[in-house]
């Protein structure tokens, strides 16, 4: 699972798949060493389905964006101006040529979580990488309180078995917090700046 995290190569086996979210169909690439290689996972499906998606306004942040499947459905969807970030330099290859295959505009570039953020957003948006373990996960959920406008709101989704109401009340200390959405174990939570 390290590979997720690190730019360690592994084989390449790139292949084209499909995903319909809502009305939305999207093609996307996918490849060994990525999240999700498979399909569109269960979590992030839960979370953008529970986006209202009308409300989603502003610059958004897609915080680990992988193969890019949250920038690319908002940006499909929304005016906004999204930024995509991923540690992981063959998803950012991927994610780029998946925003060119959907021809979308989005800036996507590398960074270790919010590195080489420069910037504020209204939305911070992200299925977490669980198992970079504990500390870094909440370094990624806390530090967006620097990298939100006034009132903005991060929003991501985790699975109760892998700490959701823990952290949802750990994050209760510093946000304004709300579960908008219980989808099968999966929790998609709102986080707001107060």
């Amino acid at each position: 699972m390290s590979h997720y995290f690190t730019n360690d190569e592994v084989k390449s086996e790139e292949k084209k798949i499909t995903v319909k979210i809502e009305n939305t169909k999207i093609d996307l690439y996918v490849d060994n060493g990525v999240f999700s290689k498979k399909g569109l996972d269960y979590g992030t499906r839960s979370m953008l389905e529970a986006l209202d998606i009308n409300e989603i306004d502003g610059d958004i942040l897609d915080l680990g964006c992988g193969y890019g499947p949250i920038g690319i459905f908002l940006a499909l969807n929304t005016n906004s101006i999204i930024d995509m970030v991923d540690i992981n330099t063959r998803a950012i290859n991927l994610a780029k040529k998946n925003a060119e295959l959907n021809k979308v505009k989005v800036n996507i570039y590398e960074s270790d979580a919010y590195k080489n953020v420069t910037k504020k957003y209204d939305y911070i948006i992200t299925n977490p990488p669980i198992r970079v373990g504990k500390e870094k996960l909440y370094e990624m959920l806390y530090e967006s309180l620097n990298h939100l406008k006034e009132n903005g709101k991060l929003i991501f989704v985790i699975n109760k078995d892998q700490g959701a109401k823990s952290t949802l009340k750990n994050l209760n200390e510093k946000y304004e917090t709300k579960v908008i959405k219980k989808n099968k174990g999966f929790y998609v939570i709102e986080a707001k700046n107060r």
